[in-house]
């Protein structure tokens, strides 16, 4: 789609999505937004930490994500107990993930809210019973997952497409990756990892954003300030057809086909989510997938495809998901080809078209309703450094997507005769690369 300026008919029916954001450059090195946002009765504010997964060390992968899944359980001046006795009364709760800790409460409280996300972000404990006990947790559930068949199709999806990389791995290890994860090893990661330099502050609520700016430089002076995240060019397995079975006796085949996708900030981003929503990821029955593979074919339940759903920093993944049963793989990955075939062929039709467009562009205002939609969409604006007005250019993108942008985005960003094919269930590796080499022939 091109930048210039979009005919005033175009966006006439485009609603306007505001979001105020004032930006601060704190003293310790990290970046603090803020959105203020009258009569807001909930405060949601996050903290992100730049690197998450790619910082695990070898052999101990799911480091950042127990880290993280970890910060809440006690700081050195509250335990878990006590950070819940100051939080819940008011409405207010925390967590935290391999990105970092966030939470919200009641507006009137803001200021409880950050203060608790400063300690934590700063001090915490990894009190050695908690480790111990969430490890524990970690390794059943990687115990049941092994012989779970939808969650290692997906794993050796990833795997096949982006090789050796960090992200064809789970974030959360292996069971052997986590089984060497201690107290040491997590204080050691944290010490390291979350600086300031490498952080990201969001908050929106009610407030005057110099009010949150005083605080949180009192509040987070004491951050170590650390080295900004270094990082280095990613290293794909070039899009081919490859192909892959985790041999399971259940009765449902879990069947994934696909390739390398696109980083978020790619020009063609708004014309590939309206194509998505055409193909495999619109509302109730509307998109083709769903309507011909689930409803007159009768294939599965559960069916869907995208390109743009995983888009982040470093490109995502085209993917085409199904469950269905041994005899009906082949039909399903013959209907997934025919359908990404056709949208590469042929102009969308356009009532399919305005029924996507009309969805998003009434829906995607809708999320930013809530406080923590807010703050999540201001890291994602600081670290794909968005302009100030892209989210209003977004939704005009959306709202001027014509039938020839999906045909040339289709035509450009998908390649069924270069998708790998995972599938995990009772079938045999060589059916499976048959199937995966069928559009060679």
């Amino acid at each position: 789609m091109s930048d210039q300026p979009l005919a005033s008919d175009s966006v006439r029916s485009v609603p306007k999505l505001e979001l105020p954001i004032e930006r601060f450059e704190l003293s310790c090195g990290a970046v603090l937004l803020v959105s203020p946002r009258p009569l807001s009765s909930i405060a949601a504010a996050s903290v992100h930490i730049r690197g998450g997964p790619a910082l695990d060390p070898v052999g101990r992968e799911g480091t950042a994500f127990l880290a993280g899944s970890l910060v809440d359980q006690g700081t050195a001046r509250h335990d878990e107990e006590q950070l819940a006795e100051l939080l819940e009364p008011e409405g207010g709760e925390v967590g935290g993930d391999a990105a970092g800790v966030s939470g919200s409460i009641v507006n009137e409280r803001w200021e409880l809210l950050l203060e608790a996300l400063a300690e934590l972000v700063i001090t915490p404990a990894y009190p050695s019973e908690k480790v111990l006990l969430h490890r524990q947790r970690l390794l059943d559930r990687l115990l049941v997952e092994e012989d779970d068949p939808r969650v290692r199709g997906g794993l050796l999806f990833r795997k096949l497409v982006y090789g050796d990389h960090w992200l064809g791995r789970a974030a959360y290890g292996t069971r052997a990756s986590v089984a060497r994860i201690g107290v040491r090893e997590l204080r050691a990661h944290h010490k390291q990892n979350w600086v300031a330099r490498r952080g990201v502050i969001a908050i929106s609520g009610q407030f005057d954003p110099q009010d949150v700016r005083r605080k949180a430089e009192r509040l987070f002076a004491r951050w170590p300030a650390g080295t900004p995240l270094e990082t280095t060019p990613p290293r794909f397995p070039p899009r081919a057809v490859r192909s892959g079975v985790f041999h399971s006796r259940r009765a449902q085949v879990h069947v994934y086909l696909g390739h390398l996708g696109v980083p978020r900030s790619h020009p063609d981003y708004a014309a590939l989510v309206v194509m998505d929503h055409v193909l495999g990821t619109g509302p109730g029955f509307t998109n083709r997938i769903a309507r011909i593979l689930r409803d007159e074919l009768g294939l599965a339940y559960s069916v869907n495809a995208s390109i743009h759903s995983s888009a982040g920093i470093l490109p995502g993944m085209f993917t085409a998901y199904i469950g269905t049963s041994p005899d009906k793989v082949r039909t399903a990955v013959e209907g997934f080809r025919r359908e990404i075939a056709r949208i590469r062929s042929e102009p969308v039709g356009e009532e399919e078209l305005e029924v996507a467009k009309s969805y998003l562009v009434g829906s995607f205002p809708l999320g930013f309703e809530r406080a923590a939609r807010r703050a999540g969409y201001m890291i994602s604006a600081e670290v794909h450094r968005f302009p100030d007005d892209y989210l209003e250019r977004l939704l005009e993108s959306f709202a001027a997507v014509t039938r020839e942008d999906v045909l040339r985005v289709a035509r450009e960003h998908l390649f069924p005769d270069r998708c790998v094919l995972a599938a995990s269930g009772p079938l045999g590796k060589a059916e499976v690369s048959r199937l995966a080499h069928a559009e060679k022939r």
